[in-house]
């Protein structure tokens, strides 16, 4: 066998070896995160982006479904099914515009509000812990990676 295709073959087994170690902790992130959402649903049902939300509602005094949308990186439609079952549930409210009437607020109720500050973290309880134990250079590295990993596998805005 000549040193090129030894060279070739090396390189091809570390790929395959890379993208195993890149899918198994990608798996073990959504395993992880599938358990916190069934922890999350048994507190006042609500799923992990409903609850996330509730967060982004809770901070911005009001949002349109617009740019909520872009806040918690939901597509318009998935969004508008989730605003439903919030409305439908009276924690959170769709107001019109004076000004404007084809612009529409929205807003937290206080039942919403209430729910959101009772509800527990959206991330899981002993991650947060070992998170932030961790140094705060590394804290910051390990979120800017996620984050660019996220844009990697995300599609195009």
């Amino acid at each position: 066998m000549s040193e090129k295709n030894i060279r070739s073959e090396t390189i091809q087994a570390a790929e395959v070896n890379l993208e195993l170690s890149l899918f198994q902790a990608l798996r073990r992130l959504q395993q992880d995160a599938e358990m916190h959402a069934k922890r999350l649903a048994r507190f006042g049902g609500l799923s992990p982006v409903q609850l996330m939300i509730l967060q982004v509602l809770a901070s911005e005094r009001q949002l349109t479904a617009s740019a909520l949308s872009k806040r918690v990186s939901l597509t318009p439609a998935t969004l508008s099914g989730q605003l439903d079952r919030l409305a439908e549930r009276g924690l959170l409210l769709r107001q019109r515009d004076d000004q404007d009437r084809r612009r529409q607020w929205l807003l937290l109720t206080d039942e919403g509000r209430a729910l959101q500050q009772q509800a527990p973290s959206l991330l899981p309880p002993e991650f947060v812990a070992r998170f932030s134990a961790l140094p705060e250079w590394e804290q910051h590295g390990i979120t800017a990676a996620l984050l660019r990993a996220a844009s990697i596998c995300g599609l195009e805005d």
